[in-house]
């Protein structure tokens, strides 16, 4: 997978290659808007790393750029703690998903990984397992043709259910997969069991069945 970093701070962009170069990624990177811009009219990538605030120009027309060339990658765009509006515009562009600086590493690679996930359902415009039906487009789901409404990690966890139906999940790929690697800050797992109780509900209440099944001591694998 080859990934585009585009960030001005070359201790944090030094930092973000060699990371994600451990994982097996290959990481290309940028300090300007003029040479990024180069980069994506001149090569493709799988996935693009973008910082907002850029000493040349907009990390945000960058997007545009991308947007322009029909490129099915992933995009990741980087902020300062306060740039609420630059959160927003990125998300209407196409944006899949933000980071606030700072943040961990860990964090950043959980974000990849989700959306490497996502993408593999590229050209699907919906999911499908039995009664459940996913518009990946519009983010919506629905039982029986009937829509319920998802929590974003509710949703997120279903997607991930189906996307490793019948494998055995353990309880830390959950926790790691809807929280990066804030979840080995919790005390326990309780958080888990609450999103897993509360979407099971939802689709039992909405005449679906329950495909989430507990491996006691384990995790959980979904499944008939």
């Amino acid at each position: 997978m080859k990934i585009l970093i585009v960030e001005d701070n070359t201790d944090l962009l030094d930092d973000m290659v060699m990371f994600l170069s451990s994982y097996g990624y290959s990481c290309e990177k940028s300090k300007t808007y003029s040479e990024a811009s180069e980069k994506i009219e001149l090569y493709s990538y799988d996935l693009f790393i973008i910082d907002i605030t850029l000493p040349d120009g907009s990390g945000l027309n960058l997007l545009e750029l991308i947007k322009s060339r029909n490129t099915k990658a992933g995009i990741i765009i980087v902020t300062a703690k306060n740039a609420i509006e630059d959160k927003i515009k990125g998300l209407d562009l196409g944006a899949d998903d933000y980071l606030t600086k700072p943040f961990h590493k860990e964090e950043l690679n959980a974000r990849i990984r989700s959306i490497l996930r996502r993408n593999k359902f590229e050209g699907n415009k919906e999911v499908i397992f039995n009664e459940i039906r996913i518009d990946i487009a519009a983010v919506q789901t629905f039982i029986n043709d009937n829509k319920i409404i998802l929590t974003k990690k509710e949703y997120d966890l279903l997607l991930y259910f189906i996307d490793n139906k019948n494998r055995m999940i353990t309880k830390e790929s959950i926790a790691e997969h809807l929280w990066g690697d804030h979840f080995d800050q919790a005390d326990n797992f309780d958080f888990i069991y609450n999103h897993i109780k509360n979407l099971r509900k939802k689709i039992l209440a909405n005449g679906g069945k329950d495909y989430i099944n507990s491996l006691y001591g384990m995790g959980y694998k979904f499944s008939e």
